[in-house]
């Protein structure tokens, strides 16, 4: 799949998600396979104003690459202003988020909110392609509800603006993230534009995201939820049944926290995230217990190390 100037080596990419994808977590998942990695969303008033914990957010390294990192915000100038700073950073893309349904990020105008109002969409998207010198792509919901699904057009927007590639989670706001993903709207997307369509919702598997290339025509699938303590989702060969092999990820996972993060100051997000890994394999719970248990970075470091295969059989 090719993104402007950007050629990705297969169509499997982990997808924004708030508190999660990281610099550890999207290393890791360029390990297991995924082609790029989209970091959490950024706010452009964060980048802006130079704020500490923004600009903690946009630490990358080589071994990343490539990356994209997610801007999100309602006002034109000063979503320029963050591609703009973004553009000096190595990285490979710049996404807008205009999917994303939380409340907090609703009321500020910014998210899914500017699918309401698409005439604000089409000057942040200008702004942001006129001030990138990367690609820039654009993340967006099938539309507000099932009266008003809005995706076809709002793509033949963000392509006649410049951006160089789309995505769809084919929900729409009022869903949130209940129900099904309905891919024919990203079948729809996929006709009526020309740039890269990327489908999202729904993908639990590598074979749902060939199932939804196939059924729709996009050009690439974004994994979210479904990568969580899953980093094997970006291979044909799916998650492991056996401890050894998701003892090494976490183990892998924990190295990378360790490496790039504050550790103690993060230590219930890692512990949420460590646990991930043992669900769906017997013995699993007594393990994910042990694991919020621990008190510090370095117990959950050591437990983890000392997991045997007897857990499996308390």
């Amino acid at each position: 799949m090719i993104i402007g100037t950007l050629t990705l080596e297969n169509p499997f990419i982990l997808a924004p998600l708030a508190g999660y994808t990281d610099l550890p977590f999207r290393l890791l998942c360029r390990e297991y396979g995924a082609s790029i990695c989209y970091s959490e969303m950024i706010s452009c008033h964060g980048l802006a104003y130079r704020q500490q914990k923004t600009l903690q957010m946009i630490q990358t390294v080589p071994e990343e690459r490539p990356v994209a990192f997610q801007l999100f915000g309602s006002d034109p100038d000063v979503m320029g202003e963050g591609a703009a700073i973004l553009s000096e950073k190595p990285i490979d893309i710049i996404d807008i988020n205009m999917g994303c349904p939380v409340k907090k990020v609703i009321k500020s105008g910014s998210g899914v909110a500017l699918m309401k109002d698409p005439k604000l969409a089409e000057k942040i998207i200008k702004k942001v392609c006129a001030n990138s010198t990367v690609p820039v792509s654009v993340k967006f919901r099938s539309g507000w509800d099932h009266k008003s699904i809005t995706a076809d057009d709002f793509a033949k927007i963000a392509e006649s603006c410049g951006a160089h590639a789309v995505i769809i989670h084919a929900r729409t706001w009022a869903q949130g993230f209940a129900g099904l993903a309905d891919r024919r709207v990203i079948a729809d997307v996929k006709n009526a534009v020309s740039i890269p369509v990327i489908g999202n919702g729904d993908i639990q598997t590598y074979e749902d995201g060939l199932s939804m290339m196939e059924e729709t025509g996009c050009d690439g699938v974004m994994v979210g939820r479904a990568s969580l303590g899953n980093p094997w989702v970006f291979n044909p060969d799916g998650a492991p049944a056996n401890l050894h092999e998701r003892l090494v990820a976490v183990k892998r996972h924990l190295e990378l926290i360790s490496r790039y993060l504050p550790v103690d100051k993060i230590l219930a997000r890692t512990k949420n995230q460590a646990g991930r890994y043992f669900k769906g394999i017997a013995g699993g719970a007594t393990i994910r217990r042990k694991i919020y248990d621990t008190k510090s970075f370095t117990e959950l470091y050591d437990l983890v190390n000392n997991f045997s295969s007897d857990l499996l059989v308390r």
